[in-house]
Parts: C-alpha cells; structure tokens; sequence
C-alpha cells in the first residue's frame, strides 16, 4: 500500500478534512446511491393516549410501512388485554414469533415486511408518517439487530428517526435538532 492510498482510504472512510470531502463522494457517489428515509410519527391520538391497540393508521403510499395488525386486541389497553390474555401478553413481548390471537401479525414479520420494504426503497429521499411499531421494527431491520431489540427501543410520538443506506448498508442519524 502507498502512502498517498493511506490518507485517501482514511478520509474516505471518516471525512475529516472539508477539502477532500468532495473528492471523495465523487469516487464513491456514482458507485453507491444514496438512500435515505425520514420516518416521522404522528402526534397522539386519543386512542394512542389510552394506549389502545391497532390505533394506528394505515400508511398511504408505503404498504410496507403499515401499522401491525392486532387482531382482536384492537381498540384494548395492554391492561385490558393483560386482564383477559396475560399469558398471550407475556409471549408478544418476549417471543416474535407470536402473533397475537385473531390475525394479529407477529414482530418478527413486521422486522421482515418493514425491511423487505426499506431495501427496495430507490436511490433518493422518502419520507413517511408511521405508527411508532414501524419505526422500531425499520431501526431493528435496517441495524440488523436481534428481534428482541424491537422492546428497548423507545420512539417518542411527534418525532423523526432518520436512516440512510448505501449498497445495502443502513446508518441511524440520531441526535437531530429540533
């Protein structure tokens, strides 16, 4: 390896000086488009305050960023449900591969459906409003994170989780301003 290879791989790679920032997305930037998805969440709802399953809205124009269903959990409290199912309640947090009673979709399947969607996203911007389920399942999938990540991950309502990708690698921006 040269000495003038050294430098470039290192800015390339961390992009610490300005003046040799351009020349590197211009060796790279016609070799890996760029992808980024702004997933932006709604304000609560009334039903999003009571904790209410299934209160979420499908998502127009982004099949794949739809809300999970709930079966016939929807329109019930976890208290609710809990009361009824708590052994149902118990295996949806810690297995994903459940699927809650009456056609309720498994985490599992939302991590696979909400990836399958983001890696066929085209080069370019793409901003949707999702249910807060979506954004975890899009950080847990684009992260390649295991399914029981999904539950430690917080996503605050009114707010914007960022990712961008290049050649089937994803990046979180987290930290945005206000």
């Amino acid at each position: 390896m040269s000495s003038a290879t050294v430098p470039r791989s290192w800015l390339e790679h961390h992009g610490a000086w300005p003046t040799f920032r351009a020349p590197a997305r211009a060796l790279y930037a016609p070799r890996m488009p760029s992808v980024r998805v702004h997933l932006a969440t709604p304000p609560l709802d009334e039903a999003a305050r009571q904790g209410r399953f299934g209160h979420g809205e499908p998502c127009p124009g982004h099949p794949g960023l739809a809300a999970p269903a709930t079966g016939d959990w929807a329109g019930r409290t976890l208290e609710e449900v809990a009361a009824e199912d708590p052994e149902g309640i118990r295996r949806w947090l810690t297995d994903p591969e459940y699927a809650p009673p009456g056609g309720g979709e498994p985490v599992a399947a939302l991590i696979a459906r909400t990836g399958e969607y983001l890696v066929g996203l085209g080069p370019g911007r793409h901003h949707a409003v999702v249910a807060q389920a979506v954004v975890r399942a899009a950080v847990v999938s684009a992260l390649e994170l295991p399914a029981a990540a999904f539950w430690r991950l917080d996503v605050r309502p009114d707010t914007v989780t960022s990712l961008s990708g290049r050649a089937g690698r994803w990046n979180l921006l987290v930290g945005q301003p206000r």
